[in-house]
């Protein structure tokens, strides 16, 4: 009998059919309730012993050049919702050197510049003094396999499956390996196309859908170009803008019809902004070789002419000669060794930034022997300045909803995508700690769901209740029932009642 319960005498001394009934119920209710609290007994267990849900999977895009505030200059109906279900930045701050390649793959590695090494987007040798552009770079395999892994290999290493469409290092072998699916633009690419962005779009939804990919890198390199042609200020700025606003409500109306949203967490940012390069004679150029005591001869190699940024590598024995020439020659135009450049921006340690680097104020651009760079719109300053802030945008199961925060540095994004993929990541220079705030309580980095056993907790807590309600209720009636039989007169008043002690 367990312990607690008292029983009538008269229960206790005959086979009366009352008694008999009295035993019977008594019994049948202990059997109940110890069943029960058994039950009970468990339900915290089933809470701490969560149940998985699917693996998420993870979709990071770039719009190449979208700066933070560029929603603000256009009807944006796809990315205003987009912040209703999901999380929205105020901004996100990229490396330095802020230019296309070198912040993509932070984007990749979580690694700043000088660590990770792709130190511009033009491969160069200053011994052969050879420079390739920006897209025969992206073919230049030990550019871009220089240490750091980008998330591709690190996921493929680890049992997951990852793709990657036109995103800068796309071409390129890491250790030998490459992403499992890819695709690289071709020469001369129309990256405007809007019917080609809904294209590529579909292409990697499929991906996700039949290859069951568990993480894709998708690039769009607009409105980058329009920015440069026609600046960040401009009609144009805004129509690609909205061109780009349509392309986000279509990406997330194909992951709706390949069945991915309950799976699928989409992470929409940029690698830099933009900023409207001041023009006809309202400022003093630029030119490095109008400046009394600096000449190209004193060079062993340059890069310059190629927006607001640049580097040097003096000839032996003439660095202090170049760089005392420059150093204060135009109010606008920073001149640093790099082992004395702000530490802030972590572009020093790294044998493939050259010994000077040069950057101008924004609205300012760097010419070499006369002026050649006209775009209305640059990049490519000091990443503290506003007009180099991208935007950022998360939805899926992994985030938060309505939700907004405050700025961080686009280094910490691929720390959160590890944790959301569930895989280790690589030496990097972010920390979860600086997004981990945005995601919900469930999101673990093994797609843990502890959703339904807090129900299942619920449940049989609820139904241990209505077990004690049978069972006393039951015993009540017992009673009534020998009280009508006349039996209670012949018990002392303190016996009458059927008890339980739980």
């Amino acid at each position: 009998m367990p312990r607690g319960w008292i029983v009538p005498r008269e229960c206790s001394r005959g086979p009366s059919p009352v008694a008999e009934s009295v035993e019977m119920w008594r019994m049948h209710a202990s059997a109940i309730l110890w069943a029960a609290g058994l039950g009970l007994l468990g339900a915290p267990a089933g809470l701490g012993a969560p149940a998985k849900a699917p693996r998420q999977k993870v979709l990071l895009v770039s719009f190449d050049g979208f700066r933070w505030d560029y929603d603000r200059r256009a009807d944006t109906p796809n990315l205003d919702r987009m912040a209703q279900d999901g999380v929205k930045a105020l901004y996100v701050t990229p490396p330095y050197l802020t230019i296309t390649s070198p912040t993509h793959f932070t984007l990749l590695t979580g690694r700043y510049i000088e660590n990770h090494g792709v130190v511009h987007n033009m491969w160069f040798n200053t011994s052969t003094l050879e420079k390739t552009p920006y897209y025969q770079t992206q073919f230049v395999n030990e550019w871009w396999d220089n240490g750091s892994l980008p998330i591709w290999i690190t996921a493929q290493k680890q049992g997951l499956k990852a793709g990657s469409l036109h995103f800068p290092g796309t071409a390129s072998s890491y250790q030998g390996q490459v992403a499992m699916v890819q695709e690289v633009e071709p020469p001369l690419y129309n990256y405007n196309n809007e019917t080609a962005w809904r294209e590529n779009t579909d292409k990697v939804m499929g991906w996700f859908r039949d290859q069951d990919l568990d993480f894709v890198s998708l690039y769009f390199g607009e409105p980058d170009g329009t920015g440069h042609r026609f600046g960040p200020d401009s009609p144009q700025i805004r129509a690609v803008v909205e061109q780009v606003d349509r392309t986000v409500g279509y990406l997330r109306h194909s992951a709706d019809r390949h069945g991915l949203t309950g799976r699928l967490n989409i992470i929409i940012t940029s690698d830099h902004g933009m900023s409207t390069v001041y023009r006809n004679g309202l400022v003093e150029d630029i030119t490095l070789s109008r400046i009394p005591g600096f000449s190209f001869s004193d060079l062993a190699f340059h890069l310059v002419d190629y927006g607001p940024s640049g580097m040097l590598l003096p000839k032996p024995g003439l660095l202090e000669k170049v760089y005392g020439a420059l150093k204060g020659a135009h109010p606008h135009l920073h001149v640093f060794k790099k082992e004395e450049l702000p530490e802030r921006l972590h572009f020093a340690n790294n044998d493939r930034i050259l010994p000077i680097v040069l950057w101008a104020d924004a609205g300012y651009v760097i010419n070499g022997y006369f002026p050649v760079q006209f775009n209305k719109g640059e990049h490519g300053f000091d990443n503290q300045e506003m007009d180099m802030k991208p935007f950022f945008r998360a939805v899926g199961p992994a985030f938060r909803r309505n939700l907004e925060v405050g700025p961080f540095e686009t280094v910490n994004i691929y720390p959160l995508m590890c944790h959301i993929l569930g895989i280790e990541p690589e030496v990097n220079d972010g920390h979860l700690d600086a997004t981990k705030h945005m995601l919900v309580a469930s999101a673990t980095s093994q797609g843990v769901d502890y959703l339904p056993n807090v129900f299942i907790g619920f449940a049989a807590v609820a139904g241990f209740l209505v077990l004690v309600f049978i069972a006393m209720t039951s015993c009540k009636i017992i009673q009534k029932q020998r009280g009508n039989k006349g039996s209670s007169e012949h018990l002392p008043e303190k016996e009458k009642t059927l008890q339980t002690s739980l």
